[in-house]
């Protein structure tokens, strides 16, 4: 990612230097614009909700934390003595983490992780990430949006085929948004595929798609490519937390 264009990072990397930071603004042409409140990026395990509370007590073995934005859920598993580590798209973001103690982190995005092509330009330690498989994967913060679109969906449980160690999960979160609507569904393939733009100061980001999946669709999705669903969690405004396992 450019760092002129990571809105995200430059709020995480202003609020770690000063502890405070402006507007992390976000818009959408379905939605209003809403922001997103920097602190809560850096919280404590005693302020994160009930759903990321849970997934950090259900975490087990070698973790990976996808989109870990400034490490909160990274460094209480670290805290814990867990072998995590931490991939974001962000450079800023990962520049933070390191600054913030996180020992294994990581510029990446989350689907490179399977891929096959020659490594000669990456660094070892980042050759051998790709080819590592994990006990958890942590999606968290919406974390799953970021497949984007259901017809990406099949690209991400392939991706767990490659990535995904024997008896592994998945914990993610995510939203059924159709209370948005109120019955009047908009004219769209899923209601649950969205895009945002984020901006922070002067820095303005590339558009970007996001999915809210709803747990019914994710259980069929699942289940046609050969994994299984289990909500162990549900939060006060619709959202749920997911484990994901190979069936």
């Amino acid at each position: 990612m450019n760092r002129m264009k990571d809105p995200m990072g430059r709020a995480i990397a202003d609020y770690y230097r000063t502890g405070t930071a402006d507007r992390l603004r976000v818009f959408s042409p379905m939605f209003e614009e809403d922001e997103i409140p920097v602190q809560t990026l850096f919280r404590q395990y005693k302020d994160m909700p009930g759903i990321e509370q849970t997934a950090i007590n259900m975490a087990r073995g070698r973790t990976l934390d996808v989109g870990a934005a400034a490490g909160c859920h990274s460094l209480v598993l670290q805290e814990r003595g867990a072998d995590v580590t931490a991939i974001d798209i962000s450079p800023l973001s990962v520049e933070t983490m390191k600054l913030r103690g996180v020992k294994k982190v990581f510029e990446r995005d989350f689907f490179s992780l399977g891929c096959q092509q020659a490594t000669e330009q990456r660094a070892p330690s980042d050759d051998s990430i790709r080819r590592s498989q994990y006990d958890t994967i942590l999606m968290l913060m919406n974390g799953i949006g970021i497949v984007g679109t259901l017809d990406r969906m099949p690209e991400f449980f392939c991706l767990l085929n490659k990535i995904l160690a024997p008896g592994g999960q998945v914990l993610c979160d995510s939203s059924d948004i159709s209370y948005v609507f109120e019955g009047d569904m908009p004219e769209m393939d899923y209601y649950g595929e969205q895009s945002f733009r984020m901006r922070y100061k002067d820095t303005i980001g590339e558009p970007f798609p996001w999915l809210y999946i709803d747990a019914d669709t994710l259980r069929l999705i699942a289940a046609d490519n050969g994994y299984s669903v289990e909500v162990v969690a549900e939060g006060e405004h619709f959202d749920y937390l997911a484990r994901i396992t190979k069936m």
